[in-house]
């Protein structure tokens, strides 16, 4: 790989997942514990972005796929959206900060995707290379967790405003970015091509229906982790959890690495298999482990975020890349996030939410054992239906 563009695109990765970083995880402590926003709300809330991922990122792949660069773009998104977080940061009322939440998602969620597809559009080996580059988003992740709970800012607004200033700094380095243009097709365009039929026709396949179908009930777990986490372990009295949180990010940067290793040795079917029972099995360790004597299993719980997120998110990312045609790439992986960081997402957060609702006894007090069993199960179930109806070899 091109040094100057692996340095290119891993600092995009870097900024991109700071930004997120710094604001997603320890918003839902801050709503839960000093704005007074309740279970449900702050459940609510998380689902503006899974809102969001349904609804733009398909579109805006298509957009760059077929009359935009996909560079300025993301500078145009980041931009936006970096103004719009830092109004968000000002506003405590859920009335008010639900809706402007959702026009920023709406301008954020779609860069995952379009930030994919420019990579894989200029790297000459995907399945071997994107992994190298994607791991700086982590560590992107991993500082802002660190930072936010060195300086105890969980229960403060900051962490939302140095995620704006954060997107500032991204729209401009965005125009810096290799050229991207909309990719050409044999043939004249019609309107079908337009709508992405090139994508909705994989669906056809029922490997690949599985696997979409399979990630999206997937997103129902991922959807309690990133919303209560870090509320459940401050809860029961961990300290500095976003700092304890980044462990899972850190045991994804070791994994991302050796993931041309697991490919060569399992194959796509078994590396995304494992990867949905860990998403199943964190919980379970979550529900039984507290923070005295158990206190290694909520650890253990937290590293297999490593092998939940990179085995399922990203093997799925690197699958889509090596079965769709070259002019689609944007759209196909748009379509990815819409189905988990989008339906899949909007219904985990949604559940998630009504399941602390229901298991709230009072004020900052919740049956966590049985919160976490619900997604535990779920884990288990879509693992077990994965297994007997994807067939990664018999499809053209």
């Amino acid at each position: 790989m091109n040094r100057i563009l692996y340095i290119q695109l891993s600092t995009l990765f870097f900024l991109q997942m700071f930004i997120w970083g710094s604001w997603y995880v320890t918003t839902g402590t801050f709503l839960l514990q000093t704005a007074g926003f309740s279970g449900r709300e702050v459940g609510l809330v998380y689902t503006t972005t899974a809102l969001a991922a349904t609804l733009s990122p398909f579109l805006l792949g298509i957009l760059a796929d077929q009359l935009f660069s996909t560079e300025r773009l993301l500078a145009l998104l980041h931009g936006s959206g970096g103004l719009l977080m830092l109004g968000i940061s000002f506003i405590d009322e859920f009335a008010v900060f639900f809706p402007v939440l959702v026009l920023y998602a709406l301008l954020y969620m779609p860069t995952f995707a379009l930030t994919s597809a420019l990579c894989f559009h200029n790297l000459r080996d995907g399945a071997r290379e994107f992994p190298k580059v994607r791991v700086w988003g982590t560590i992107g992740w991993i500082i802002a967790g660190l930072a936010i709970s060195f300086f105890d800012l969980e229960p403060t607004p900051v962490p939302m405003r140095i995620s704006a200033i954060t997107s500032f700094l991204t729209a401009t380095y965005c125009l810096t970015l290799p050229h991207t243009p909309p990719q050409p097709k044999m043939g004249k365009r019609s309107l079908k091509d337009f709508l992405g039929p090139d994508v909705l026709r994989l669906l056809k396949r029922p490997s690949f229906a599985v696997l979409i179908i399979s990630l999206i009930l997937i997103s129902i777990p991922s959807g309690f982790y990133y919303t209560f986490t870090n509320s459940f372990l401050t809860e029961i009295g961990v300290e500095n959890p976003a700092g304890k949180m980044t462990v899972g990010q850190m045991s994804e940067v070791v994994l991302m690495l050796f993931m041309p290793f697991f490919f060569s040795r399992l194959g796509f079917k078994w590396v995304i298999a494992v990867g949905l029972f860990a998403w199943g099995a964190r919980y379970a360790l979550f529900a039984w482990g507290d923070a005295g004597p158990l206190v290694w299993m909520l650890w253990l719980g937290i590293l297999l975020h490593g092998v939940a997120f990179n085995f399922t998110a990203l093997t799925g990312q690197i699958y889509i890349d090596q079965i769709v045609p070259k002019h689609v790439r944007s759209t196909a992986q748009g379509f990815m996030s819409m189905a988990t960081l989008g339906f899949g997402a909007l219904l985990g957060a949604y559940i998630a939410g009504e399941v602390v609702e229901h298991f709230t006894v009072a004020q900052q007090q919740h049956l966590w054992r049985s919160i976490w069993m619900v997604p535990a199960t779920i884990g288990l179930v879509v693992t077990v239906g994965f297994i007997l109806f994807f067939k990664e070899k018999t499809e053209d």
